[in-house]
Order: C-alpha cells, then structure tokens, then sequence
C-alpha cells in the first residue's frame, strides 16, 4: 500500500520520483522503437509475409485436391492406369496441341 504523502521522507519521495522517470523513459524507449519507419516497414513485410504464405498453403491444398482428384480419375486403386479414362483424355490433348500447332503455322504462312 503507498504511503500518505505526509509520513514519506524526502529520500522515499526521491526514490518514488526517480522509479516514475525510469517507468516512463521505457515507455517513451518502446514508443519510439513503435513507431520508428524501420519497426514499420518491418512489420509490414512481416504482414504481407504471412498473408503470402496463407495464400500460397490454400492453393497448394486446393491444388493437390484437384490432383488427387484427378488423379483418383484417371488410375485405379493398384496404381495402374485407367485406359478407358486416359486414352480419350490423351487424345483431346493431342488434338489440341495440334490445332494450336496448325493455328500458329497458318499465322507465319500469312
């Protein structure tokens, strides 16, 4: 419990004066460590970072779904290939490299 003002001496008040100066040079320390343009920009980044990284670990997942997912489509439970399912995928690949193949030649041709 502080004690009354009156029965203090001088050398407690002293004291007290000084315990005040040092609490509040940390917190004027820490508010200019908080507000300084470095401590700013670093935080920043570290925001974007993270939010960065967020980002990046939902389209991996997604994307490994999507993966899984075709995959699961295209080979049986063994391993082996779904031949019913990757012949006529493989073939409108072919088809379409072709076309796009067709398509940039008659564009030189011109």
């Amino acid at each position: 419990m502080p004690e009354t003002s009156d029965t203090r001496t001088p050398a407690q008040i002293e004291a007290d004066i000084e315990r005040r100066r040092q609490r509040l040079a940390e917190t004027l320390d820490e508010i200019g460590v908080r507000v300084h343009p470095k401590t700013i920009v670093g935080d920043a980044k570290a925001k974007v970072a993270a939010s960065v990284d967020n980002t990046l670990g939902r389209v991996y997942v997604g994307a490994n779904r999507v993966l899984s997912r075709a995959k699961g489509q295209l080979v049986s439970d063994e391993g082996a290939p779904r031949l019913e399912r990757v012949v006529p995928v493989a073939l409108v690949v072919i088809g379409l490299v072709g076309l796009m193949a067709y398509s940039g030649s008659r564009r030189r041709g011109d």
